[in-house]
């Protein structure tokens, strides 16, 4: 017999987010191999009978290459029932999910994705900006800042995304913040447009800085902002001054 592989979502952070479904998995789980951005307090749901294993990859400090956290899951379903893979964010949404699901096909092991609330959403969210609104902003688009070596394509269309959203979100883009910045204004954007970056986002550290295209990453270099984060860039985040003071970022624990 082999195992299932569960590929669930642990959301943002706040474990008020973590889904019922996801929950009940992580406390039936026999083995959990978990990413570096999930909160403490999310890894807290796993049974305390589950094996647990960190295959984290942050900037610099890969703890597991990609192929070899895919053959342990493979390894691990052929020992053991309910096997999670567990990511922040959605599986689905710049978390690699899609590519280990095929491998996981590939190898005969049954899968089966349980979607989590990706940071893009709810860090603006618990930052009092709405990432649609009727006045503001009627089209987003989901773009990651950091790119792989080697993919399907080279570069991503700055300018398309300049002309054809009217928020875009950027998932690990602080290390890239000069260049999307320059390419969004040689593609038209004015230096005049909203830009929030969002820390932590739905954590009790949850911090955001406030800017314009012109003046973000001189912004950065003074206050010495770092990843990980989101930018939210449109209209909307100017919503941030009415919006912010409201939202549940309280409720977070």
């Amino acid at each position: 017999m082999i195992g299932k592989v569960y590929l669930l979502g642990a959301g943002p952070g706040d474990p008020g987010l973590m889904t019922l479904k996801g929950k009940g998995i992580l406390e039936c789980a026999d083995v959990v191999v978990y990413d570096a951005l999930v909160s403490p307090a999310i890894l807290q749901m796993i049974s305390p009978y589950a094996e647990k294993i960190n295959a984290g990859k942050r900037r610099g400090r890969h703890s597991k290459p990609q192929a070899e956290t895919t053959e342990l899951l493979i390894a691990k379903a052929h020992e053991h029932a309910i096997v999670v893979r567990l990511k922040g964010g959605d599986p689905f949404v710049f978390g690699r999910g899609g590519e280990e699901m095929q491998d996981l096909i590939a190898a005969g092991v049954p899968v089966e994705v349980i979607p989590g609330i990706t940071a893009g959403i709810s860090a603006p969210a618990y930052a009092g900006i709405p990432v649609t609104h009727r006045g503001y902003s009627s089209s987003v688009t989901f773009v990651t800042g950091h790119e792989s070596a080697g993919k399907y394509r080279p570069n991503v269309n700055w300018a398309a995304i300049a002309h054809g959203s009217e928020t875009i979100v950027v998932y690990m883009g602080i290390h890239n913040l000069a260049n999307i910045v320059s390419q969004l204004q040689a593609a038209g954007l004015s230096p005049e447009t909203a830009i929030a970056l969002i820390r932590w986002g739905t954590r009790p550290d949850q911090s955001e800085l406030i800017g314009t295209l012109e003046t973000i990453v001189a912004q950065v270099q003074e206050t010495g902002f770092e990843a990980p984060a989101v930018a939210v860039i449109g209209k909307v985040v100017e919503l941030n001054k009415v919006l912010g003071p409201h939202t549940g970022l309280m409720a977070a624990v």
